[in-house]
């Protein structure tokens, strides 16, 4: 879809007006080998990653939740973009023209639309999945399964494919260009298709992403004040001394002594389990906030799950905004020309910029998995330098500290 909106926005009919590109798509030889380094190493940078984050989901234990098939689904779409879609879109800019064929590119454009459309889909169906797990969280939690995500997954790309399927109809095709024009490869132009396909592939997703993100943004927020009123200890009672020469009430029963009540230094029951250090040296976050609570005893499960939770819902909300700003300039200013046409059209070297800072969106999630999520951060570790390099990256922290308090002993001793 954008790949056929830039030759239709940026220059209408390629060599059919003044100033058109030539065969060469107007660089010099110097700047098209600079472009095709640069895409080729995008598409190439596009593939591993995605491919990494695939492989990380299908064999990292802290990552085989029902949700994270979302994220597989997501990065197989970016994969298609970057084997199917950016690698002819290149050809096209440096050629000028289209030099694949009228079938191929039919089923080019139907791609471009269906990996497109597929993306944004995928984002909006992972809100309001955070969303339903935010607000239902006993209930969505107990009836998420694999089988379910899965289908959700299946309704997203049939919705896609449904979308792109106006391409490949010969009524909306484009017309043969004239004989002293170079061939052309490009959606339709009529001002209807143009917003239709602007509205549905990108502004309507979007405003439901932004709203159930709002949404949720507010939840978090008021869901801390509410549990720590809850979680505040009642005021100690003063203690009652008994009289002297009283003897203290037994406890219900024969004579039974009464009960002594645990105290905050008891040691723990046998069922509960020790905190490991992070990769930092220091406690998880919900390791810290169990420590500092009124109770003696660590955080459940299920608040370990909340917080794991929290950390995939922010995730994903920066992928989301990834996701916007590298679109939003090419479909706004896309839906400016199916409204008013030259009238609105914006510079072609711009409108190209837009249009490959698009592309680059899909090669940006593999890098914030990494930046912000430990979880990918540590199975993408394990695949890339083996589980052995992981374990003593994260041990060092520990072994460092160990050595420093080894050495305060000795110079104290000394």
């Amino acid at each position: 879809m954008e790949a056929a909106a830039a030759a239709a926005a940026a220059g209408e009919g390629n060599g059919s007006s003044g100033g058109a590109p030539s065969v060469r798509g107007g660089y010099s030889a110097g700047g098209a080998a600079a472009l095709a380094a640069v895409v080729g190493a995008l598409i190439a940078f596009t593939v591993a990653g995605n491919v990494l984050v695939v492989v990380a989901v299908r064999r990292s234990r802290a990552l085989r939740a029902p949700q994270h098939l979302f994220v597989v689904s997501l990065a197989c779409a970016d994969v298609l973009v970057a084997a199917l879609v950016m690698p002819f879109s290149l050809a096209n800019e440096l050629q000028g023209a289209w030099r694949f064929g009228p079938a191929w590119c039919r089923a080019y454009l139907a791609l471009d639309v269906l990996c497109c459309t597929a993306s944004i889909a995928h984002l909006c169906a992972i809100s309001l999945d955070r969303y339903w797990a935010v607000t239902r969280a006993l209930q969505y939690g107990h009836g998420r399964s694999a089988r379910r995500v899965k289908g959700a997954i299946g309704a997203v790309w049939l919705l896609s494919a449904a979308i792109s399927l106006p391409p490949l109809l010969p009524a909306l095709a484009e017309p043969p260009p004239a004989p002293h024009e170079p061939p052309r490869c490009r959606l339709n132009d009529q001002p209807w298709y143009i917003l239709a396909s602007c509205a549905g592939s990108f502004f309507a997703p979007c405003l439901i992403m932004l709203l159930v993100y709002a949404r949720i943004y507010r939840l978090a927020r008021r869901r801390p004040a509410s549990l720590s009123r809850k979680q505040r200890p009642p005021p100690a009672a003063a203690p009652t001394t008994p009289p002297p020469g009283a003897r203290e009430p037994l406890a219900p029963g024969r004579g039974s002594p009464p009960r002594r009540r645990p105290s905050a230094s008891a040691s723990p029951p046998p069922w509960t389990f020790s905190f490991s250090a992070s990769a930092s040296g220091r406690p998880p976050a919900w390791a810290a906030a169990a420590a500092s609570s009124s109770s003696p005893w660590p955080a459940s499960r299920g608040e370990a799950s909340q917080a794991r939770e929290k950390r995939f819902t922010f995730v994903l909300a920066v992928v989301m905004g990834a996701f916007v700003l590298c679109w939003f300039p090419f479909f706004f200013s896309y839906s400016l020309y199916g409204i008013c046409r030259q009238a609105c059209r914006v510079p072609e070297p711009l409108f190209k910029f837009f249009f490959w800072i698009g592309y680059c969106n899909s090669s940006l999630n593999p890098v914030i998995y990494t930046v912000f999520n430990q979880d990918f951060r540590r199975a993408f570790k394990h695949i890339l330098f083996g589980r052995s390099s992981a374990r003593r990256k994260a041990h060092a922290p520990r072994a460092s500290a160990q050595r420093k308090a080894l050495f305060s002993w000795k110079f104290f001793i000394l």
